[in-house]
């Protein structure tokens, strides 16, 4: 399944560099569990075209500064840094060897426009125009988290990839969120559940 099937605009500087993502994360892996075994040879459809969904429904268009909050090893970061060469990622996770992999990853396929901290949310003081992240813990609990990492204009936005049924965790903000059903872009079992909250807290 190449990328080429869902985004038919990549360079081949952005081509490669999915291409080599695979590998690099199949030798992380036996050094260091970063992604679950049983989920590594699904590399290419539960993480890194989960994290692009993002791309595919165009909601970092108005963002230049983003926060990848929890990245693990760095998703939804790196795939959404390969896409948008002229925006700026930091990546943040409170586990070292993540970030090394995260590091190391970004290294090795030249992406210049990624930042890795090892760092919680709550002690991290920098703002941003739009943080992502991918479940790392219920909705209402990432937006008490991590909204003083938010700058605060209307084009603000939290990007969260979640499944399941949240509704209660989202409830406290609805009248504020949109969500989008990833299985409307990309027709895969995985996704039939699968969607993405955007939260824009200052309109």
């Amino acid at each position: 399944m190449p990328i080429e099937q869902y985004f038919n605009t990549l360079s081949n500087e952005q081509l490669q560099q999915f291409g080599r993502l695979e590998s690099l994360y199949s030798e992380w892996n036996e050094k260091i569990n970063v992604i679950s075994r049983q989920d590594i040879s699904h590399l290419f459809v539960r993480h890194i075209l989960h994290s692009l969904a993002i791309a595919k429904f165009n909601l970092l268009e108005k963002s230049q500064n983003i926060l990848d909050v929890g990245t693990g090893g760095g998703f939804p970061g790196i795939p959404l840094a390969i896409m948008y060469p002229e925006k700026n990622f930091t990546l943040i996770d409170s586990i070292g060897k993540k970030i090394t992999v995260v590091k190391s990853i970004a290294q090795e396929i030249g992406l210049k426009n990624v930042t890795a901290l090892q760092i919680k949310s709550n002690m991290f003081d920098k703002q941003f125009d739009t943080i992502v992240s991918r479940a790392v813990t219920a909705f209402d609990n990432f937006v008490k988290q991590t909204r003083g990492n938010l700058i605060k204009a209307s084009t603000s936005r939290i990007v969260y990839l979640k499944g399941g049924d949240f509704e209660t965790e989202i409830s406290p903000f609805r009248n504020k969120c949109k969500i989008f059903e990833i299985s409307q872009v990309f027709q895969d079992e995985f996704f039939e559940t699968k969607k993405i909250i955007e939260y824009t807290p200052f309109i």
